[in-house]
């Protein structure tokens, strides 16, 4: 049966946006015998919705939507943080509560947060919102990257990137190869990972890799809450288990499986460096069974606890803040000595 995908467009949308998020999802239906996705355009009335440039996609109305979707997207324009819409929020509250997995496109992660939708959970926005996003809470997990898939959450930062989500979302339900027909279909040859604006490439980090290996670990790289085991990775490149244990053995000198803790550490340390989260829920988010497992695989990882991780980065911002008025005393302390006759 294809899975429904709702996108709630706002006024002035994006029109590249969001022609990036649906055209994956219709190509996909172009290589399948049967239909796998349903597009379905909704806004707050209904009718014809213009977008960004001239033209407009018809749409349902809201109140008419319901709430049988399989993942709903919010695709938002201009400054998705002017926007107050009880109903809209009301309807995603809704959503959440009938477990359906929630998305932004653009400035759509800003109303999904608003909305109360996103707590503990990563996510991202185009770059244009990111620090206004930041000034509405310290609590927010913002990270600049194309594209965050943090469990039931899907958001990406507008442009192009809806491209490289589609790709990573089809890929990990259809597979890998299945998802190289819409790439090249669309003439992109070259697919960016998630945080492809800090690190352009998993080659750049790992060298060159077999495009099995590289394949999977960008499948581990959305998938950090919710890890996939070795035989959905595998089946997902393509391969058989062995043949993948042996390709990651002779490229990286390590098991997938150990590949893929490494990065869900990392990720750990970054959310404990970076945020003031508690442990247990960073270990939860990184995909641990439990409080102690997360702690006596990082430790064993890092040589140190994760509460000693948290200490020294904050002792360490600390130093950093208390430098400058440490400085401002010194100076104007010879100010004044320079002063006196």
């Amino acid at each position: 049966m294809a899975q429904r995908i709702g996108f709630f467009l706002l006024e002035g949308y994006a029109l590249m946006s969001t022609a990036a998020a649906m055209e994956p999802l219709r190509a996909a239906n172009l290589f399948n015998p049967d239909p796998l996705y349903e597009i379905i355009p909704i806004s707050r009335h209904g009718g014809p919705i213009n977008a960004s440039l001239p033209g407009h996609i018809d749409t349902i109305p809201l109140a008419q939507a319901g709430h049988r979707f399989d993942l709903v997207f919010v695709v938002a324009g201009g400054n998705p943080l002017r926007v107050h819409d009880a109903n809209l929020f009301t309807w995603l509250r809704q959503l959440d509560r009938a477990d359906v997995p929630l998305g932004g496109i653009s400035g759509g992660s800003a109303l999904l947060a608003r909305a109360g939708l996103m707590q503990n959970r990563r996510f991202t926005i185009h770059w244009h919102h990111l620090e206004d996003m930041r000034a509405q809470s310290a609590d927010y997990l913002l990270e600049r990257r194309l594209y965050v898939i943090d469990r039931d959450r899907y958001t990406c930062a507008g442009g192009a990137a809806p491209l490289d989500m589609m790709y990573a979302m089809i890929s990990a339900r259809h597979g890998s190869s299945f998802a190289r027909k819409i790439s090249d279909w669309f003439i992109q040859t070259e697919i960016r990972v998630s945080n492809a604006p800090q690190q352009a490439s998993v080659a750049a980090r790992y060298g060159p890799l077999p495009h099995a290996v590289q394949e999977a670990v960008e499948m581990m790289e959305s998938h950090i809450a919710d890890p996939l085991d070795l035989s959905q990775i595998a089946d997902l490149v393509a391969l058989s288990p062995r043949q993948l244990q042996r390709q990651f053995s002779n490229a990286l000198s390590q098991s997938v499986m150990q590949t893929y803790r490494i990065i869900r550490l990392e990720t750990a340390k970054d959310l404990l460096t970076n945020t003031r989260m508690p442990v247990a829920d960073i270990a939860h988010m990184t995909g641990f069974a439990s409080h102690t497992s997360f702690t006596n695989a990082y430790h064993t990882h890092f040589h140190e606890t994760p509460a000693a991780t948290r200490n020294n980065a904050f002792t360490s911002a600390s130093k950093r803040r208390a430098a400058p008025n440490n400085n401002l005393k010194n100076n104007r302390k010879n100010k004044i000595q320079t002063e006196i006759p």
